[in-house]
């Protein structure tokens, strides 16, 4: 297993490596003193940030800004690339955010790797290294993503939710579990997240459904584990938040892209 500490002493401005992790593996919090790009080859993993929670497949990428805070959760083996990014190569808008990456980003990216980490940025691998950071900024951001509340109280009841996505406990005590009252709760909850807790608890389960389907899991397994009384009503759930039938991810052949 690599880290950035395994990197030289002075790298390039960009470096990379490819890597894999098994399943179950967490990478917790940590920074990075550089931007990270990573781009996924095969499995499926969790990237949890100070302010959302991401799922990515295999075809996928995702930009951390540099000194963000963010943990990754393998849900299967993991077979990933990485690039560290110097932020002097980085425009200050270039935000967090996940993709699906482009043929043209994964050249760079191979091109990078297959320098290893003693080059010298010439005007080729200059080139390339703006290039890639412009592909980033120009990928379309795709929403398969959670977002968190701020407030520590929601926060915390968002996070066990996510933890535990089949929980069907009802509002009421989740809202004693933030140490308000109901109506308090269904506010606050509906003014941060710009949603209400059921539409934000039911898109947790179809993101959470969306990984372990894709990692092989059964529609009807997946539906019975995320609380749902029958597969039929997973599935319509399913499709009124991304528009496409569960059994699509099977074959990769419809990407998750709806807000």
């Amino acid at each position: 297993m690599k880290r950035t500490a395994d990197l030289p002493r002075h790298p390039p401005p960009v470096v990379g490596f490819s890597d894999c992790y098994v399943g179950g593996f967490v990478d917790g919090f940590h920074t990075h003193d550089r931007g990270q790009l990573s781009v996924f080859q095969a499995g499926t993993v969790t990237v949890n940030t100070q302010t959302g929670s991401f799922v990515l497949g295999p075809g996928q990428g995702m930009w951390i800004p540099a000194n963000t805070l963010h943990e990754a959760t393998c849900r299967t083996d993991l077979v990933f690339q990485v690039i560290y990014v110097d932020p002097s190569l980085i425009g200050a808008d270039l935000a967090c955010k996940m993709f699906d990456v482009s043929s043209l980003m994964r050249g760079l990216v191979d091109e990078i790797i297959a320098m290893r980490f003693d080059f010298t940025m010439d005007e080729r691998m200059s080139a390339i290294a703006r290039l890639l950071v412009d592909e980033i900024g120009r990928a379309p951001r795709i929403a398969e993503r959670v977002l968190f509340p701020m407030d520590h109280r929601l926060r915390r009841v968002c996070e066990a939710i996510i933890a535990q996505p089949g929980d069907c406990h009802d509002i009421d005590h989740w809202a004693r579990e933030a140490g308000m009252a109901r109506r308090t709760f269904t506010r606050l909850f509906q003014v941060e997240m710009g949603m209400g807790f059921a539409a934000w608890r039911r898109r947790v389960r179809v993101i959470e459904a969306a990984s372990r389907i894709a990692a092989g899991q059964s529609i009807a397994e997946v539906a019975f584990d995320l609380g749902y009384e029958n597969a039929g009503s997973f599935s319509t759930m399913f499709h009124r938040t991304f528009g496409v039938a569960p059994s699509t991810l099977r074959f990769g052949s419809a990407p998750l892209s709806r807000s």
